[in-house]
């Protein structure tokens, strides 16, 4: 067993025009409030992987160019389009308005297990505040609230493996 290079890796995806030009999947991201900017360049690396669409940056939540999101997305900022809105509240309604299903990652009074429901295309997950969560506001909006199920003492995980974790499933419903 041999590991490959990055170059035989873009080859075997037909190389950096193809990857470039090949459509993206229907699926958004909406960042509410993400404080931490290597959780941004996680989330931007992880949606490269997955072919998001696009994502939406609002509030507090930091905006490419910086250092610590170009470093920790190793350089996926590039390659995913992205948008900086004041308001998550105001971009969910205006995706809502346009038929895309809204799904809040967080752990509600009506969540369910995010293994269990069929995501629907156009799709847009929102992913909140590293300690507070998903606003309210943005909640009320929500189609769905879905959770990771968490079996230790932790109540939540990192919200950038969060992420990972929700757009693979979202993937498999529709590879």
């Amino acid at each position: 067993m041999r590991k490959r290079t990055v170059s035989e890796n873009i080859k075997l995806k037909g190389g950096l025009r193809k990857i470039k030009s090949s459509p993206r999947n229907e699926i958004y991201l909406i960042l509410d409030n993400i404080k931490s900017m290597e959780n941004v360049g996680a989330i931007f690396r992880t949606a490269d992987a997955v072919r998001v669409k696009k994502i939406f940056l609002c509030g507090i939540t930091a905006t490419p160019p910086r250092r610590k999101i170009f470093k920790t997305s190793m350089g996926a900022v590039e390659w995913v389009d992205w948008e900086y809105c004041e308001s998550a509240k105001d971009k969910v309604q205006e995706l809502k308005e346009k038929g895309v299903q809204i799904v809040a990652l967080e752990q509600t009074d009506k969540s369910v297990d995010f293994r269990k429901v069929k995501y629907k295309r156009p799709v847009a997950v929102v992913l909140g505040h590293e300690k507070n969560g998903v606003s309210q506001a943005v909640l009320n909006l929500a189609d769905l609230s879905v959770e990771i199920p968490m079996y230790g003492r932790a109540n939540s995980l990192n919200v950038a493996t969060s992420a990972g974790i929700i757009l693979y499933k979202i993937m498999e419903h529709h590879s």
